[in-house]
């Protein structure tokens, strides 16, 4: 009797708590949403096309066919197309396409590109040494704290921003393209990452069950490793090479032999570290602070990232200043949101998805970027703007790194409006920062786990 008791007890309190808990479509909720959807002519007509259409083609407003004018009224000089291919770095293709323009109106040159690949073989040799000291720096905490799984779960990867460019030149130099050209592995990534991740993984539960002077012998041995991983994908990184420079006429000028580092010194000579503010659009957070992302850099013993958030106009005020004085500066934003792609235009009125599905899409920056619907994906090189007649921005250029077939010539075109809602980040020389602005930087920076999903890497 008492075992009948305690199981019918139970039944009732299963039945109950089942019957409480409420929130799911019932057959009723779904009668009734049924029955507020019209099958209507022009329904069925959306149905039928999306049936054998991207939503996108679908979605283009007729009203915004015409391509936009090209004429800018400011533009730095800049000569050639880069392709990143089939890679996450759009970062360094940025900042590199930012030095090369500087280097070719400095000492005259042609089309003249930066080795990419070189530059990728120590980006990706640091990386792997900021996770496995990173491993070591954790080894106490558990396997299940926030940080060592954001570690296991981001290895590795090909993306990346700013800093990694500024530090890794900084310590490795540059190199002329056809010294150290692209391979298939580095156009291609994909394959690469899995394998070094792969390693990185398996060399990191290891260090997490060793003792400090061990791991840090073992370490040594992993990234010899991975040094013969990265030289059978991307080649042997050059220590000096000889390069015989032309002039933009293809006219000879001189023959030297530089190592990396001294060739960087003579043909740039900037000190990328100290040199240059990143700038953040970030409407969530508050303006005119500093802040910091931990792990938000390429290099253990380099610099997290550190960004000032400011309101769009004053980014813009900088952003004119330096293409005024012929000077490109590295740029992200949100890129695939209404891009035409064949026309190579970011533009608002390029897509009407709300007329498609009629409904509407409301949220502004600050709603799309708290729900995750937007952040920084990409970075380019922000070089033209055109100005009307009382110096306000009407439309601005980046060179791309997608190929000179892909949108305009190689380029973007996007509207001040496309501009004011999904650019995210811009890198300033310090000359054209207004000295309010640097003095933001005299304070200590908020610092921001590397979760945070506004920080993801630009690919």
């Amino acid at each position: 009797m008492k075992k009948t008791y305690i199981f019918l007890l139970i039944i009732g309190t299963l039945t109950t708590a089942k019957a409480q808990k409420s929130g799911g479509i019932t057959e009723s909720m779904l009668d009734e949403i049924r029955k507020g959807y019209s099958d209507t002519p022009a329904e069925k007509a959306v149905r039928n096309a999306l049936a054998g259409q991207s939503i996108s083609t679908l979605a283009v407003n007729a009203e915004n066919l015409a391509m936009m004018d090209t004429h800018f009224s400011d533009k730095v000089t800049t000569k050639g197309i880069t392709n990143q291919k089939s890679s996450g770095r759009c970062w360094l293709f940025t900042g590199l396409n930012v030095l090369r323009a500087k280097m070719i109106t400095t000492h005259d040159l042609g089309e003249f590109e930066f080795s990419q690949n070189y530059c990728s073989f120590y980006d990706l040799l640091e990386k792997s040494n900021l996770f496995l000291q990173a491993i070591i720096d954790t080894r106490s905490k558990p396997a299940d704290d926030r940080e060592v799984d954001w570690l296991f779960e981001n290895p590795i990867g090909d993306g990346g921003q700013f800093t990694g460019v500024s530090n890794l030149i900084m310590k490795y130099g540059v190199v002329p393209k056809d010294v150290m050209p692209e391979t298939y592995q580095s156009n291609n990534t994909s394959d690469m990452r899995s394998i070094l991740s792969q390693k990185l993984r398996q060399f990191g539960l290891e260090l997490r069950e060793m003792k400090p002077a061990e791991a840090s012998s073992r370490k040594v041995e992993m990234l010899t490793e991975i040094y013969g991983i990265l030289v059978k994908c991307l080649g042997v990184p050059p220590t000096e090479f000889e390069w015989a420079r032309y002039d933009a006429k293809g006219k000879f000028v001189s023959r030297k032999t530089y190592t990396p580092k001294s060739f960087y010194d003579e043909f740039i000579g900037q000190d990328l570290e100290n040199n240059y503010v990143m700038f953040m659009n970030d409407p969530v957070r508050e303006y005119y602070k500093t802040y910091e992302i931990e792990y938000d850099r390429h290099v253990y013993d380099g610099d997290n990232w550190i960004y000032v958030n400011l309101p769009i106009e004053r980014i813009k005020e900088m952003a004119i200043a330096s293409i005024k004085d012929n000077t490109a500066l590295y740029f992200s934003c949100d890129v695939r949101k209404f891009l035409d792609s064949d026309k190579g235009t970011l533009d608002l009125a390029n897509m009407d998805y709300a007329s498609l599905f009629n409904t509407e899409f409301p949220m502004d920056k600050k709603q799309r970027v708290q729900t995750h619907a937007s952040g920084s994906s990409h970075a380019m090189t922000l070089m033209a703007v055109d100005l009307d007649e009382s110096g306000n921005s009407k439309k601005w250029m980046v060179e791309n790194s997608w190929g000179s077939t892909s949108g305009y010539k190689g380029f973007l075109i996007m509207t001040d409006e496309w501009f004011n809602e999904y650019m995210f980040r811009l890198v300033v020389e310090k000359k054209y920062v207004p000295a309010d602005i640097m003095k933001l930087l005299d304070k200590k920076p908020q610092k921001l786990p590397a979760w945070d999903p506004m920080f993801l890497p630009e690919e």
